[in-house]
């Protein structure tokens, strides 16, 4: 077996375990469990149970505000980015490679919907620097499909993956 072949068998091994694990994406057990309180929605603050967030909220300008706080857009796109970036380096330790210098960003999107209300886009931009497009790809794939946060979307918000 050529270092090619075997690399891509371990890919591909990592990819399969991540999809049989995604079959049923609802947690077995609770492990932990975070909690944040809105006070005066999109123009108050936000606190964590445990002290670690208190911010001001505000609306963005695009969406009539004065943009001097975050928005939880924001709050979602640093949650997204940073638990994706968490299953890419899960799943590429799997299968055997450092991911070191990789990166996630997200963007994630506000617009008004067909029923009168509002939806969400995500695009997520991934950076894996130093392994091969077909590899990067395949380590994408399953990131995909373990990230906790992709399982919460899927089917309810377009997600787009960047890979560059």
């Amino acid at each position: 077996m050529t270092e090619d072949t075997a690399v891509g068998t371990a890919v591909d091994a990592a990819v399969d375990a991540a999809v049989d694990a995604a079959v049923d994406t609802r947690p077995s057990k609770i492990v932990y469990v975070a909690e944040a309180t809105a006070h005066g929605g999109r123009d108050g603050f936000v606190t964590s149970q445990d002290g670690q967030i208190e911010l001001k909220v505000a609306m963005p300008p695009e969406l009539g505000g004065d943009g001097n706080g975050t928005n939880p857009e924001q709050l979602f796109a640093a949650g997204y980015s940073s638990c994706f970036h968490n299953a890419l380096v899960l799943v590429g330790r799997r299968a055997g490679y450092d991911l070191t210098g990789s990166t996630v960003a997200a963007k994630v999107g506000i617009g008004p919907n067909k029923q009168r209300g509002y939806g969400l886009a995500v695009a997520l931009s991934v950076s894996l620097p130093v392994l091969d497009a077909d590899i990067a790809a395949k380590l994408v794939d399953a990131a995909h499909e373990v990230c906790p946060y992709s399982n919460a979307t899927r089917g309810n918000i377009d997600v787009t993956i960047l890979l560059g």
